[in-house]
């Protein structure tokens, strides 16, 4: 079986997908498919939620080895994908999404790629399947930069988000 996607790039960071799947609607609500195995993405190995309220912003977190296929399955989030690849012509360049559980898009994140997200709904939940070629790579192995780097100079929709300790 195949499923209609509209495939877009970023305009600003042309390695960044972002998915647009055909909605079935009626009566009873919505359906659409995140990911299929025919897609033109990598196999996916884990599938991960994070739960947050208004105002929690999340990363910037990578690594160089996974792939993360992100989507929004409740609420509202503003996503921010940033370009760490030092040998990259788009290196520390950043661009943003706009997920929410209407549209229903995702974005596919290559590994090299810093992302972060910040919950503008009361509450949100961000989906991200992850594939790595060898071993997962949990969170004391990843990168991080700060969400208000100064060389970044992200616009986020806000200027005191909530934070984890990891990302102060």
């Amino acid at each position: 079986m195949s499923f209609d996607y509209r495939i877009e790039e970023s305009k600003l960071l042309p390695d960044i997908k972002i998915f647009t799947p055909e909605i079935w609607t009626d009566y009873r609500g919505t359906m659409w498919t995140h990911w299929e195995k025919d897609m033109d993405t990598p196999e996916q190995k884990i599938s991960k939620f994070t739960h947050s309220r208004k105002n929690v912003l999340r990363g910037l977190h990578g690594d160089n080895e996974t792939w993360k296929h992100i989507t929004c399955v409740y609420g509202a989030f503003y996503l921010v994908v940033v370009d760490y690849r030092e040998d990259s012509p788009t290196f520390l360049q950043w661009d943003s999404f706009t997920l929410d559980d209407k549209n229903c898009k995702s974005v596919l994140v290559p590994p090299g790629f810093l992302n972060g997200h910040l919950c503008l709904s009361n509450e949100c939940v961000f989906h991200y399947t992850q594939s790595y070629p060898n071993e997962y790579v949990d969170w004391q192995d990843q990168y991080s930069l700060k969400w208000n780097d100064p060389e970044l100079n992200i616009s986020w929709p806000i200027n005191n988000p909530i934070l984890s300790e990891r990302d102060k």
